[in-house]
C-alpha cells in the first residue's frame, strides 16, 4: 500500500492547522489503490518471525497483545508464558517495543514490568487515571503463585511503570482467567470487569479516575450462586467456571454488556447493562448454549445405556460405534444423574471475541469451544453467533456449516482445542475476517476464513494463509505501518507430540495483501469519555458498505487485546464517513470525512489530525 510521504504529512497538518472545519467537512484526498479482495492462490501472509527477532528475544510465548505502551504510534507486544511467574534465568513474561524499523526490543526489565508483574498471565491494558498513557491490570492467580496479587501498573509516561494505588483487585483466593476493561456507566472512568476460573464469583470492580478500584459486584446485581441447584445452573444462574471475559455493547444503547465464557460444559453468563446495573440474559440470549440438546450420540452415554438399559432415557439409545464398554464407570466420561442436563450440554468454552462480521451495525460473537471426537453433537463447538439486533440481546445461530467454517479430519480420534480466536480485515475488503487458534492436542493448528460477504466464508490455505500448529493465543496490529493488520500468535507445547515447534516462540506473520484501501484512526477519549476511548463505537461508511468497528478493552482467556487504533478496509472505495460515538454518558457523537491512505488521529472535541 502507499502511504502519504513526510511532506505529504505535513502539508496536511497545516491544512488542518489553517482550516480545521473544511478538512473535516470535505476529507483529505484520498491516496487510491485499485483495492480487491483476497482470492484463492493469493499468499495472504508471510512468516517474518526471524526477520524481526521474535525468535530469540521471547522465547515462549502462548498469549500475546499489541498495545502502543509507549505512547508512540507504534503498537508493541506484550508476551506471556504460562500462570507461573518465571525467574531472571527463565523469565515468563515480556514487554516488547516496536522500535519502528522492523524489529522489536525487549523492554520488560527496563520498564519494570518484569519485577511488578509477579507472576501474573492476565494482561489487560486502559488509561485507568485518563493521564494519556496506558496502564495495565495484571491478573494473579494466587491459589498457585504465592505471595502475590492481582494488581493495577500506572504508566509514569516515560515507557516505565510503577504500582499502583490500593485497590480491592488484590483479591484472596484469586483466578482471574479473564477481564475486561470498559466505562460500565458512562461517568468517564474505566471499570473492570474480572471473570474467575473453578466455579467462584466473577466481579465487576468500579474505577476511580486515578488507578484504584472498588467492588461492586452484588450491588451492580451479578451476584451468582454457588453450584448446588439444578435449575440454578440450567438457568445460568450460579458461578461460571469462566476461561475468559468480554465486554462490548450488544443492544447500540452506548452501555457495554458483560460476557464470561464457561469452561467445562458449563453455561457462559452474558450480563445486559442497565446503566450500572445488570440483569442476567445468559439463557434467554442464546449464548449461555446452544439448542442442540441430544446426548444420545455421545460415546460414553451410550455406554452407560448399554450397561445401564434400565436407566431414566436411556431406552432407544443405541450402543457405541467407537469405544469398547466395562463395568467400571469411571473408564468412560459420563453421569447419567447430570450430564443430561442443559448445563451440562453446552461448551467448553475458551473464549468470545465481539465483532460486526456482517455490516448490519450489530456486534457479533465468535465462541471459541474445545470438542471432542467422542461426545458427539450436543457439545457446542467453535461458532459465530449471528445478533438479532434485538434490545434485550439475543443471538442466533446459523451453524458452521451454513456459514463455511467446517474443517476436515483424516482421523476418527479427532479434538478441536479451540481455545483463543480473533476477528480482523486482513485483506481490507471491509468484511471482518475469522481467525480460530486450535491448540493443545496432537494435529490442532490455527484456522484462518475469508469473509464472502452475506454470512459466508471461505478457509484460506494453510499455505497461503498463517501455518502455524497449536495456535494459542494472537493479536493484530499493523505493525509495519503499510496499511494492512499483521499477526502475532502464541504457541503451546502442552501434550506435545511430533507438531510442536522446538520452542515455544510466538510468531509473527506480516500481511501480503497489495493495493488495499484503508484507514486507520486512534482516538482519545475527552470531555466524560475515558482518555483511551475504550468503548467508542466507530462507523465507517463508504459507496459500497458500513462497516461497525468498536475499541475494545481486552477479551480472551488470560487478556487478549488487539491493538486499539480503529483499523478499517475500504475494499474499492478510496474514502469514509467516519462517525464516532464516544463512550460518555451523553453519547457524544463526531462525523469526519477521511481519505484513504492515512493514519490519523482525533481526539473528542478536537481537531483532526493525520499521523506519520
Amino acid at each position: 500500500m502507499v502511504w502519504a510521504s513526510r511532506e505529504v504529512t505535513v502539508l496536511f497538518l497545516l491544512l488542518i492547522a489553517c482550516n480545521k472545519d473544511q478538512v473535516e467537512e470535505s476529507g483529505l484526498p484520498a491516496i487510491c489503490n485499485d483495492g480487491s479482495a483476497w482470492t484463492t492462490g493469493e499468499q495472504a501472509f508471510v512468516e517474518g518471525t526471524a526477520d524481526w527477532g521474535l525468535d530469540t528475544i521471547a522465547p515462549s510465548g502462548v498469549r500475546v497483545s499489541a498495545v502502543d505502551f509507549d505512547g508512540d504510534g507504534w503498537a508493541d507486544l506484550a508476551v506471556r508464558n504460562n500462570m507461573g511467574g518465571g525467574t531472571d534465568e527463565a523469565p515468563q513474561h515480556w514487554l516488547l517495543r516496536n522500535n519502528q524499523a522492523g524489529a522489536f526490543e525487549d523492554v520488560s526489565e527496563s520498564s519494570g514490568l518484569r519485577a511488578l508483574s509477579q507472576g501474573g498471565a492476565t494482561w489487560v491494558f486502559g488509561d485507568v487515571d485518563n493521564d494519556g498513557d496506558l496502564d495495565i491490570y495484571i491478573g494473579v492467580d494466587n491459589t498457585t503463585v504465592d505471595g502475590a496479587n492481582s494488581q493495577i501498573l500506572l504508566n509514569n509516561g516515560d515507557g516505565t511503570f510503577a504500582q499502583g494505588p490500593s485497590s480491592e483487585v488484590a483479591l484472596a483466593g484469586d483466578r482471574p482467567y479473564g477481564a475486561a476493561f470498559a466505562d460500565v456507566d458512562g461517568d468517564g472512568n474505566l471499570d473492570l470487569f474480572v471473570a474467575q476460573y473453578g466455579s467462584a464469583q466473577d466481579r465487576l470492580y468500579k474505577g476511580d479516575g486515578a488507578g484504584s478500584f472498588s467492588d461492586v459486584t452484588a450491588d451492580s446485581g451479578l451476584t451468582t450462586q454457588q453450584w448446588s441447584n439444578l435449575s440454578v445452573l440450567n438457568n445460568g444462574e450460579a458461578h461460571s467456571n469462566a476461561w475468559a471475559a468480554a465486554a462490548c455493547d450488544l443492544n447500540n444503547d452506548g452501555l457495554p454488556e458483560l460476557l464470561a465464557s464457561s469452561y467445562g460444559r458449563a453455561p457462559n453468563h452474558l450480563w445486559l447493562n442497565g446503566g450500572g446495573s445488570f440483569a442476567n440474559q445468559s439463557v434467554a440470549s442464546g449464548y449461555a448454549y446452544d439448542e442442540r440438546m441430544d446426548w444420545s450420540d455421545n460415546q460414553s452415554a451410550m455406554c452407560w445405556c448399554e450397561l445401564h438399559p434400565s436407566d431414566p432415557d436411556c431406552s432407544g439409545v443405541p450402543g457405541p460405534t467407537m469405544i469398547s464398554c466395562n463395568t467400571d464407570a469411571d473408564a468412560f466420561r459420563w453421569n447419567h444423574t447430570y450430564d443430561r442436563e442443559a448445563f451440562r450440554l453446552g461448551g467448553n468454552s475458551g473464549g468470545t471475541t465481539c465483532g460486526d462480521v456482517d455490516n448490519d451495525g450489530n456486534l457479533d460473537l465468535l465462541t471459541s469451544e474445545i470438542v471432542h471426537w467422542d461426545v458427539g453433537g450436543s457439545s457446542d463447538p467453535s461458532e459465530l453467533l449471528m445478533n438479532t439486533g434485538d434490545s434485550q440481546v439475543v443471538f442466533e445461530r446459523p451453524g458452521r456449516e451454513a456459514m463455511g467454517l467446517t474443517r476436515e479430519y483424516d482421523i476418527a480420534d479427532w479434538n478441536e482445542g479451540d481455545i483463543t480466536g480473533g476477528m480482523l480485515d486482513f485483506d481490507a475488503d471491509g468484511f471482518l475476517d475469522v481467525w480460530i487458534g486450535s491448540s493443545d492436542y496432537p494435529g490442532t493448528r490455527g484456522l484462518l476464513y475469508h469473509n464472502l460477504g452475506d454470512r459466508n466464508f471461505q478457509a484460506v490455505p494453510v499455505e497461503q494463509g498463517i501455518d502455524h500448529m497449536r495456535s494459542h493465543g494472537s493479536t493484530v496490529a499493523d505493525f509495519d505501518h503499510d496499511g494492512d493488520l499483521d499477526m502475532v500468535v502464541g504457541h503451546s507445547r502442552s501434550r506435545c507430540d511430533d507438531d510442536c515447534y522446538e520452542t515455544g516462540a510466538v510468531r509473527l506473520f506480516i500481511n501480503q495483501s497489495a493495493d488495499v484501501n484503508s484507514i486507520s484512526l486512534a482516538l482519545e477519549g475527552a470531555d466524560g469519555s475515558n482518555a483511551s476511548a475504550i468503548g467508542a463505537r466507530v462507523e465507517i461508511a463508504t459507496d459500497s458498505t458500513t462497516q461497525t468497528r468498536f475499541v475494545d478493552g481486552g477479551h480472551g482467556q488470560w487478556g487478549q487485546q488487539d491493538d486499539l487504533t480503529v483499523f478499517a478496509g475500504l475494499g474499492s472505495d478510496c474514502s469514509a464517513s467516519v462517525t464516532v460515538t464516544w463512550p460518555d454518558a451523553a453519547r457524544t457523537t463526531q462525523t469526519v470525512e477521511l481519505g484513504g491512505g492515512y493514519r490519523y488521529s482525533l481526539k473528542q472535541g478536537g481537531e483532526l489530525k493525520v499521523l506519520e
